[in-house]
């Protein structure tokens, strides 16, 4: 099949990118649910548009599941809380206070739903920084009040193509690409991937990378999306890539949740093979799956892992850790080195300075309106510059709101991660050349 698609993604995991109804649908979806709204609300006025008027509290919302036996992110709202806290210290929002709303989306699309729909019935301005797979539960209720998705953790195709979603990192297509890019020096690469349709467009990604540097494209290793054992997977992947007596050969698992499950079978299976080396995505695995897994003693040690944002190290994440020490110090559920705590950091930064730059209500369609003029914001050189653009230069690949294209290449060293080279990589071009089939 020629030609370029979006993503037909239905996988959950912690990360594997979910597949929502298509962007023409679910703009029909809003719109109708936009001209429901307006009809039964009589006097025209949009539910959500009255959360930040006047000289009240300027409320949002915070979403992540807790407490469920799959994917975890406490962090997110704690860190919320905390952020409002010390925000409303300084003296507030040109001197409102935020009020942030929490809810716990339970890795369930009905969860999800309702606490979308709390968003509408509680008059919220923005959900911001938040996470959840079930976009095609949360999206329609957000676009039929008008309610801007601003710092999504990037887990589902639909924060790339709605256009009340600004996300602030590239998701999985970033992280693929730049891997591959970043293991053109490699011996052969063999991909680790769950046998279905989520699974089959990440070859392309990761390919998309090694060719742009010359490299073959990986060899293909497919896994049951329910597996609970990759002895089998680990063998066939090792096999695939000892086969260069000269280059060390890179095994890449993209298994969401269950990369640390294959590594443990990669652990004992290796054993004959020290010299093949490990590759995967942030989001598959981050530092506190490194910790419980060994640290320097564990599997991941000297693994390649591409990441959106600077190390949990790096002096860019002060301000981060600032509001940590003085408004969450103790808390445990807020980790500086969680990838979704760093997201909704950036996030709330994002609403801040847009909030900031009103000078007067602060509502959906404000939020919306100035952001959709192309304001430039800025984030301490945590991302670069973003800017969203309703058809933005990755839409012929199915990324319409993508704006944020910078990679870093991290590096697991003595247990710990750290910038294997110090300037991010933008792989914009490459995904542009990307053939999505």
């Amino acid at each position: 099949m020629t030609g370029r698609r979006r993503f037909r993604s239905t996988f959950r995991s912690t990360f594997l990118p979910t597949f929502t109804q298509p962007v023409r649908a679910r703009a029909v979806t809003a719109g109708a649910l936009v001209a429901s709204v307006w009809l039964t609300a009589g006097c025209g006025v949009v539910p959500g548009a009255t959360g930040g008027s006047g000289d009240g509290p300027i409320k949002v919302m915070t979403w992540a599941p807790e407490n469920t036996n799959a994917t975890n992110k406490p962090g997110m709202p704690a860190f919320a809380k905390a952020y409002a806290r010390w925000i409303n210290a300084k003296g507030g929002l040109n001197g409102r206070d935020i009020t942030v709303l929490t809810c716990n989306d339970h890795n369930d699309s009905l969860a999800a739903a309702k606490c979308a729909q709390r968003a509408v019935d509680e008059d919220v301005v923005a959900v911001v920084g938040s996470y959840s797979q079930y976009a095609d539960a949360f999206l329609p209720p957000l676009e039929g009040a008008g309610i801007p998705y601003i710092g999504g953790y990037g887990v589902t195709t639909a924060e790339f193509t709605s256009p009340l979603s600004y996300p602030v990192n590239g998701g999985q297509p970033t992280l693929l690409a730049g891997l591959g890019r970043a293991l053109t020096d490699c011996g052969p690469v063999a991909l680790i991937r769950p046998d279905n349709i989520a699974g089959d467009e990440l070859p392309t990604l990761l390919n998309s990378g090694l060719t742009a540097g010359g490299h073959p494209v990986s060899h293909d290793v497919l896994a049951a999306e329910d597996a609970t054992e990759y002895s089998g997977q680990a063998g066939q992947a090792l096999a695939k890539t000892t086969t260069d007596p000269v280059r060390k050969g890179c095994v890449v698992p993209a298994l969401g949740d269950r990369t640390g499950t294959f590594m443990d079978s990669f652990r004992r299976v290796r054993e004959d093979y020290p010299d093949v080396r490990t590759a995967m995505v942030l989001g598959n695995v981050d530092q506190t799956e490194i910790n419980a897994s060994g640290g320097r003693s564990g599997p991941y040690e000297g693994s390649y892992i591409t990441g959106w944002y600077p190390v949990e190290t790096d002096p860019r994440w002060k301000p981060m850790k600032k509001v940590i020490s003085e408004q969450a110090f103790g808390d445990n559920r807020i980790d500086a080195a969680d990838t979704g705590v760093q997201t909704t950091y950036i996030a709330y930064t994002v609403f801040t300075q847009v909030a900031e730059s009103l000078n007067g209500e602060v509502s959906p369609d404000a939020l919306r309106g100035v952001l959709d003029d192309g304001l430039k914001v800025t984030t301490g050189g945590l991302t670069p510059t973003l800017r969203w653009d309703f058809q933005g230069p990755l839409a012929a690949v199915g990324f319409p709101r993508l704006a944020n294209t910078d990679v870093s290449l991290q590096v697991v060293r003595k247990g710990r991660l750290v910038l294997a080279e110090k300037e991010f990589t933008d792989v914009r071009e490459t995904l542009k050349n990307a053939e999505l089939d």
